[in-house]
């Protein structure tokens, strides 16, 4: 997993839990193997101790033999302890000089009727396992009897056990750590996929895409990426295409204003009508120039969110009366035909009159501007809770795939740079701007070649 840091982060996590895991698996089971070997020794040799004192307590001629003979057989000593300490019989392999595990308060307990048992090490390290019982005559504790049971058999399984645990574990941890390895660079590669298609698209590299399919987290976030790579896509492809437009809009005015300016400047003309035809082409592409500057200002102060609007009760019939009024001339010389028609009771409402008239003014000019034939309808519906106003047109259309993209920026769904249809690409930007300030909305329907409907609804 070279340079892929995450993949190693989170192979050391999954190995962490895995070891932790591990251990307390391993340590639980080593806990459970030996209280169950000393909890059944416990038991073999308090039962052992039970025999040898029912034995003892027999006082047969052949019970000292017969205890000898049960010792060797079960691989265990017995001391036989009087009151004062002595010795009084001893079997088995365990040096009979050793008393150290005789000890006084466990002699007196037993000599009392109670029974011990304990873990004892011997001078030279041998384990035992003790246990005392007293040895009855009658009513009378005669003796105590202890029993003296090697733990090595114990110590020898338990270390076998603990072998095949360690060897297991180690097998185990081997193959988790390969688990690991393919889950990391599973779960990782599409991690570093992303995050190298993010580098190309910072790079500029906006073609760039992600093929992950997954249905989950990863997949969304590879899904939202190629989104972003998308619209910065679109939106670097709309910018140069503006930035073109722009240039031709301003390079053809200005190509006008120092043509004819120097053509009045040095008399070049011969009569004042002449002249006067000169100044008002001046006049109007220097109008031109003043739109296209007063619309890129109005969207920036929007996109910056410096534009105030002051509410007041607006009368919509008479706003599209005055804007029908005003674009009546654009469409004459086009032989549009504007039908306007008023459905329901005229209310007023709440808005700013001047940015309200804007939209107006930029969804009748943008009908105007792609319709070659036909008529153009507006309507006002006053309709219960709101306002919609309505321009249809019989133009060019929208292709459905564009629709999405038409109040985007730069946006201009006619790409070619002739002057045929103009503008700029940034009224219908300035109309959903305005109308997210009023809080209303905008709906779309077109279809290429029969034309396009605008609604926008005031509330």
């Amino acid at each position: 997993m070279r340079n892929n840091i995450i993949g190693r982060k989170l192979g050391v996590v999954i190995i962490s839990v895995f070891l932790v895991v591990l251990l307390f698996l391993g340590f639980t089971i080593d806990r459970m193997f030996t209280n169950f070997y000393y909890s059944e020794m416990q038991t073999e040799t308090e039962e052992l101790t039970s025999h040898f004192t029912i034995m003892a307590e027999s006082q047969d001629t052949t019970t000292e033999q017969m205890m000898r003979t049960f010792a060797e057989f079960s691989n265990v000593s017995i001391f036989n302890i009087s009151k004062n300490g002595n010795v009084d019989f001893h079997s088995g392999v365990h040096d009979s000089t050793d008393r150290s595990f005789i000890r006084a308060a466990d002699l007196k307990g037993i000599f009392l009727g109670d029974s011990v048992s304990f873990d004892y090490k011997d001078p030279s390290g041998h384990r035992y396992f003790v246990t005392g019982q007293p040895i009855l005559e009658g009513e009378t504790i005669r003796s105590a009897l202890y029993v003296m049971a090697s733990t090595e058999s114990m110590d020898r399984s338990l270390s076998d056990v603990r072998n095949i645990l360690f060897l297991s574990g180690f097998g185990a941890f081997i193959l988790a750590m390969g688990i690991t390895w393919v889950i990391a660079r599973a779960l990782s590669r599409p991690l570093v996929q992303m995050q190298k298609a993010t580098r190309q698209i910072a790079a500029g590299e906006l073609e760039t895409r992600l093929t992950i399919r997954s249905k989950d987290e990863i997949g969304f976030l590879a899904g939202a990426i190629n989104d972003l790579a998308v619209d910065l896509q679109r939106y670097r492809d709309t910018r140069q295409e503006f930035l073109a437009n722009i240039s031709h809009e301003l390079r053809t005015p200005i190509t006008y204003l120092e043509g004819y300016a120097k053509v009045v400047m040095d008399g070049l003309y011969e009569t004042e009508e002449e002249k006067n035809l000169y100044l008002n082409i001046i006049y109007q592409e220097a109008h031109r120039i003043q739109h296209l500057v007063d619309d890129l200002f109005e969207l920036a102060k929007m996109e910056e969110g410096n534009i105030s609007l002051t509410f007041e009760w607006v009368d919509l019939s008479q706003m599209v009366d005055r804007a029908v009024h005003k674009v009546e001339l654009k469409a004459r010389e086009k032989d549009l035909k504007l039908d306007v028609q008023y459905i329901g009771t005229a209310v007023k409402v709440h808005g700013d009159e001047k940015r309200m008239e804007q939209i107006v003014m930029n969804l009748l000019e943008n009908a105007i501007r792609y319709t070659d034939h036909g008529e153009i309808k507006v309507y006002l519906d006053f309709g219960a809770g709101s306002v919609a106003f309505i321009v249809e047109d019989t133009g060019m259309g929208i292709p459905e795939a564009e629709i999405p993209y038409i109040f985007d920026r730069f946006y201009r769904v006619e790409k070619s740079r002739s002057r045929q249809y103009g503008g700029s690409g940034l009224g219908l930007s300035i109309v959903k701007k305005l109308m997210d300030l009023h809080g209303g909305k905008i709906v779309i329907t077109s279809k290429v070649g029969i034309g396009t409907r605008f609604e926008v609804h005031f509330t």
